[in-house]
């Protein structure tokens, strides 16, 4: 029964038997389809080729553009239900902060012990390793949110795990680090001298703060290495799997806001790999490809330190700065490019996905960059009117929430916003101690610092 949005409760929870037994594909309804992966030749990957890499169920659910939905298997939904239905949360406080006729709604992902939407994929990826008879598997970690998700999750499957940890987030963010040893995960600070990509990168430069890239490269290294073909790596974001496990979060919120006899005129997310805002999106994106919902606003949000959708390329990039995996076809800055150290809001990596990539391109999806000073500003504001403090990451998501409903004040239009609060922010309090004594600073990019990055883009012949 439709809740009147007059009288909708601050937090609306869906029953457990409410949660989607189905993953949903968005590449599926799309009119173009993300270009497929390739190997450094040119010839477009293929199971076999990336078989060493991921699992195989991982494969088929990242190589398949048509079918429209994935059954979540029973394991992985039992575990779902310790922690979902998340809330979907009216902010009354903030609309009435700004004095907007605007509607605000966030999805609150951040009620499990990784305080982010990371553990979606992780369980799912967790799952199926250890299904495949797998012993061991290796991934990055940036922030550190999708490191402890996957080490909660391999804890509970019983798997060993390896994180290489983006060495600036490793020194900024250790009770992060503790956590996932807690989950019995071995962390080590990326680039490091255990693997030859890591020591290949600090010949170069041995002050290295490390990115997303080059964490990634010593991770597929180390899992490429584990005994008897025992090992494979995850990785928590940008992938069509990963996309298509986080669309739990959009396929939920569409019922919710069913519930309440809502849809929204505007969709937000945080965009870093892609993974959360894709997920979010996904169901309400269909409506809009169909011609169902055509009006719908999508909005990437990422940080101006790190600009791939405002500002880079769309083309074939290697995943990682070793350029030892696939490549895919994204808007990226170059595999070589190294996010500034002063950065500290998140939202690190190079590329995007290449499903949020396409949509970009062909018109269907917004996208703009704002400062970490703003974002910062912006999510103590709506901690102090929400009572919940966020991730850095999901305040870039805040702030352009806030900017739609102030731009509603000024228009009277009375718009539904609905936007991703994708975690909590316990474990970035460097960042806010530093924002709070006015030592965080904001950083962009010059354009010849974005053209040693895009040089770093392979050619390959016929194709770019």
């Amino acid at each position: 029964m439709s809740t009147s949005t007059a009288n909708a409760p601050y937090r609306l929870y869906l029953s457990e038997d409410q949660i989607p037994r189905r993953w949903y594909n968005l590449r599926a309804d799309m009119p173009n389809k993300p270009e497929p992966m390739r190997l450094p030749n040119g010839k477009i990957a293929t199971a076999t080729d990336i078989a060493p890499v991921f699992a195989d169920e991982l494969i088929a659910q990242e190589l398949d553009d048509t079918t429209p939905y994935f059954d979540i298997p029973e394991p992985v939904l039992e575990m779902y239900r310790v922690y979902r239905p998340s809330p979907l949360v009216r902010a009354y406080n903030l609309e009435r902060a700004l004095n907007t006729p605007a509607k605000i709604y966030y999805k609150f992902e951040g009620n499990n012990t990784s305080g982010s939407h990371k553990l979606n994929s992780a369980i799912a990826q967790a799952y199926y390793a250890k299904a495949q008879g797998l012993t061991n598997v290796t991934t990055e970690t940036g922030a550190g949110q999708w490191g402890t998700a996957l080490a909660e999750a391999c804890a509970h499957y019983g798997l060993g795990l390896d994180v290489f940890m983006v060495k600036c987030s490793y020194e900024q963010k250790p009770f992060r680090r503790n956590v996932m040893e807690t989950f019995n995960a071995r962390v080590t600070p990326s680039p490091s001298d255990t693997t030859e990509v890591g020591r290949r990168m600090l010949a170069a430069d041995p002050t290295s703060s490390g990115s997303l890239g080059t964490a990634i490269s010593e991770a597929v290294e180390r899992a490429l290495n584990v005994p008897q073909n025992k090992g494979r790596y995850q990785l928590g974001s940008v992938l069509n799997q990963v996309v298509l496990h986080q669309s739990i979060i959009g396929l939920e919120s569409y019922e919710a806001m069913r519930e309440l006899g809502e849809y929204p005129d505007v969709v937000i997310g945080c965009a870093g790999g892609g993974s959360n805002l894709g997920g979010l999106i996904a169901p309400f994106m269909r409506d809009k490809l169909i011609g169902k919902r055509p009006d719908t606003r999508f909005i990437a949000v990422e940080p101006a330190s790190c600009p791939s959708l405002t500002r880079g390329r769309f083309a074939y990039d290697f995943a990682d700065t070793g350029q030892t995996c696939p490549l895919c076809k994204m808007y990226t800055l170059g595999n070589g490019f190294i996010p500034n150290p002063d950065h500290a809001g998140g939202l690190r990596y190079h590329g995007m996905s290449p499903i949020v990539s396409q949509l970009k391109h062909d018109g269907y999806l917004e996208a703009i960059a704002v400062r970490q000073t703003d974002v910062f500003a912006a999510a103590e504001q709506f901690a102090k009117l929400e009572t919940i403090l966020p991730a850095p990451e999901s305040a870039h998501a805040i702030l352009a929430a806030m900017r739609e409903a102030e731009a509603c004040r000024k228009s009277g239009e009375a718009k539904t916003i609905l936007f991703g609060l994708t975690g909590t922010g316990y474990f970035d309090m460097v960042a806010y101690d530093k924002f709070n004594r006015g030592e965080l600073k904001d950083y962009i990019p010059t354009d010849e610092e974005l053209e040693r990055g895009f040089a770093t883009i392979p050619s390959i012949p016929g194709i770019q």
